[in-house]
């Protein structure tokens, strides 16, 4: 399983806009992916509600997680992508 860890670096947390960009790139990839903030649960990183509902703030650690084959550079790219402050684009 490859794995990747990154601090959220938007503004306002993981809300409606970024949550949105994040699980569009998701969904786009075709790669089952989880994201689990800190030690919680993990959710299906392509649902908007799931990755809404975590409740992801400014500087929290999230962790990204797939099992599929070769899912090491959308992993990096995720990780790019929540390194972004996307509220500022």
């Amino acid at each position: 399983m490859a794995e990747r860890t990154v601090e959220l670096a938007s503004a306002h947390g993981l809300h409606a806009r970024p949550a949105t960009l994040f699980t569009q790139a998701v969904a786009k990839s075709g790669v089952p992916v989880t994201i689990a903030k800190g030690d919680g649960k993990a959710v299906n990183a392509a649902s908007i509600l799931g990755v809404i509902s975590l409740g992801i703030e400014q500087g929290d650690t999230v962790t990204l997680a797939s099992d599929a084959p070769s899912s090491d550079a959308l992993l990096d790219e995720l990780v790019t992508l929540l390194a972004t402050d996307l509220d500022a684009q």
